[in-house]
């Protein structure tokens, strides 16, 4: 009798997980698609109004599910929350962006955004990657990057930079990491339907220039992106770690 290999499941009862960002948009939806799959989800942000609004719609869907207020910036408070909670997975979402020419870049929004992109990616992954070694457990970080990380882009040189530093850090830390279990990946998003991305597709040349990058010919949508949350934080890609999920439509496919 021939034996059947069984497909790995991507349930995560038992599981806890962090989430950044996790008050609106991508990061919601990140959060939504762990607590679905069963994990007990803390959701992190700086704003506590919108924040709390997102527990709330969460719990009462029936999720395990609890606020947690956090300026992922404050190498301090992540210290401390890391040390607070034994996550299994942690997925970071939280990112900022100011396009302009290059030429135009202030160091002031050089420094804003890659203090939150980089810099604050880096510290969340280092300060998650001890406790899961001193927990003695294989663990799973994921990084909510960009097609940016893979191409470049007009007026985004710096936002560019960012993400393509996030993607060489993530595989440094996989080598890090690997032998004891602890993966690290990132998903790379193109253009997502949310609040922040409505005022570029309200400017129709601009959304014209979007879809005509777009293979798939349309715009993604928070959904498009749950389910490559779901696999990266499962058993279910226990074989992947320093590398990034593109979820693009197929722009930087030429």
């Amino acid at each position: 009798m021939t034996d059947l290999p069984k497909t790995p499941s991507f349930d995560l009862s038992g599981k806890k997980v962090l989430v950044t960002g996790a008050s609106s948009g991508i990061g919601l939806g990140c959060a939504v698609a762990v607590a679905e799959a069963g994990a007990q989800t803390y959701c992190a942000a700086r704003g506590l109004d919108r924040l709390e609004g997102a527990v709330s719609a969460m719990t009462g869907a029936g999720y395990d599910v609890k606020a947690l207020p956090l300026d992922q910036g404050d190498v301090t408070s992540l210290a401390k929350t890391m040390e607070e909670h034994a996550f299994d997975v942690v997925i970071n979402s939280a990112g900022l962006a100011r396009h302009s020419a290059a030429v135009d870049t202030t160091p002031d929004d050089y420094d804003a955004v890659m203090h939150v992109n980089l810099r604050s990616a880096y510290f969340l992954s280092a300060m998650a990657a001890k406790a899961m070694l001193a927990a003695g457990k294989p663990g799973s970080i994921i990084h909510i990057s960009s097609q940016m990380g893979h191409t470049g882009g007009i007026d985004r040189a710096l936002y560019c930079a960012s993400k393509h530093g996030l993607e060489g850090m993530i595989k440094g830390m996989a080598m890090e990491w690997g032998k004891q279990r602890i993966r690290i990946n990132s998903i790379c998003p193109t253009f997502i339907r949310t609040p922040l991305t409505e005022s570029t597709f309200e400017n129709p040349e601009r959304f014209e220039w979007i879809l005509s990058k777009i293979k798939l010919d349309r715009v993604g949508e928070v959904e498009d992106i749950m389910g490559a949350v779901q696999y990266l934080a499962s058993d279910a890609s226990a074989m992947v770690t320093g590398t990034s999920l593109l979820i693009d439509g197929g722009w930087t496919a030429g």
